[in-house]
């Protein structure tokens, strides 16, 4: 009994879903004749109304025809007219067309220029946010030139003042050099009338061009280890003293003159200190012999007294021969210098103002 129940409830479930479904279909085929008849009546009532017309219009027709069948020759004329529009009307669609085509064509290449403009304004958005970045930099590049302005500035007026220095510099330069020329002039002049009076005096004595230095040999003066001078040197010192002295204490040069040296030197035998010793002790003693020459006026002593030296330089300083070996008889020997007055000045100048320094100064 169940299973009959169950089935019947199974069966009548089917049954009502056929009934739903023919009842769906029915009220759709409902549907659709109304809308046939409605369509048909539009259609009918839509006829009636031509048909009125129509027939109003056969009235027309007829009334007309007789004004047709005039015009007709007309218009048989304007007919080829017409023909000959037509085609030219066909022309012109077909020319339209390809307008058409072409506007067709520029739509698709605008939309593509319309997309790259997009790109284009997305860039310059991009270019905008960039531009923006550079100002700010530039704004700081701007202050950081005014500072370096200002700084220029200042430099500027440092370079003004290094440039008015230097101008003033350079006519102390000048100036100085006008007194080197002068100086170097005096020197020139001593050095020629020293070798020409020495040359007159029948002195052997040669000086030397560039430094006006004399030597004497020291063989002439003292014995070998001694220090006292010989009745030879003597003789020597009193011909050449008057001489030499003669020369460099002329008035015209007393106020260039700054100082007369007598060197001694020894040869490399022995040890320094006895032979600086020696040295000194010869030169002295040559000194002591120039200033109480009694050829001497009281002024040429006073001047003397000023300015000569006497200094001993033992080995320090040796002849040597053309194979540089020592020649012991030339190292033995007794020179006189002079000097003018600032001379490591002027050699400081003759330095500054050499030619191939100027450039190098320039440069910098």
């Amino acid at each position: 009994m169940a299973r009959r129940q169950t089935r019947y409830k199974t069966r009548g479930d089917n049954g009502s879903a056929w009934i739903s479904y023919s009842d769906m279909m029915a009220a759709l085929l409902l549907l659709f004749v109304l809308v046939l008849c409605y369509s048909v009546y539009q259609y009918f009532a839509m006829l009636e109304s031509k048909t009125a017309e129509l027939q109003d219009k056969e009235l027309l027709l007829n009334s007309q025809q007789i004004t047709l069948d005039q015009q007709q020759g007309i218009l048989l004329q304007q007919q080829t007219t017409l023909d000959a529009q037509s085609l030219l009307l066909l022309d012109k669609q077909k020319e339209l067309d390809d307008k058409q085509l072409e506007l067709d064509n520029a739509l698709i290449i605008l939309g593509d220029q319309q997309k790259l403009l997009d790109d284009q304004s997305l860039a310059l958005q991009e270019q905008q946010v960039l531009i923006i970045s550079t100002q700010t930099i530039l704004s700081q590049k701007e202050d950081e030139l005014a500072t370096a302005k200002l700084e220029l500035q200042g430099k500027q007026t440092q370079l003004d003042d290094a440039t008015l220095l230097l101008q003033q510099q350079q006519q102390a330069l000048s100036n100085q050099q006008v007194k080197l020329d002068n100086l170097v002039g005096v020197k020139t002049k001593i050095i020629q009338e020293l070798s020409l009076a020495l040359s007159q005096a029948n002195l052997s004595a040669t000086v030397d061009k560039n430094t006006g230095d004399i030597v004497l040999e020291s063989t002439v003066f003292f014995d070998v280890g001694k220090n006292t001078i010989k009745d030879s040197g003597r003789e020597l010192l009193d011909r050449f003293i008057p001489v030499y002295l003669g020369v460099l204490l002329r008035p015209e040069y007393s106020d260039y003159l700054g100082e007369i040296i007598i060197e001694g030197h020894t040869d490399t035998q022995g040890d320094y200190l006895p032979n600086l010793e020696l040295s000194q002790e010869r030169a002295l003693s040559v000194a002591t012999y120039c200033l109480q020459m009694p050829g001497l006026t009281g002024e040429q002593a006073e001047l003397l007294r000023a300015i000569l030296t006497a200094k001993g330089r033992s080995f320090s300083d040796p002849v040597y021969n053309t194979d540089g070996t020592i020649n012991m008889d030339a190292s033995r020997r007794v020179e006189f210098k002079f000097r003018l007055k600032d001379t490591e000045m002027i050699d400081e100048i003759r330095d500054i103002l050499t030619p191939s320094q100027i450039p190098t100064e320039r440069a910098e």
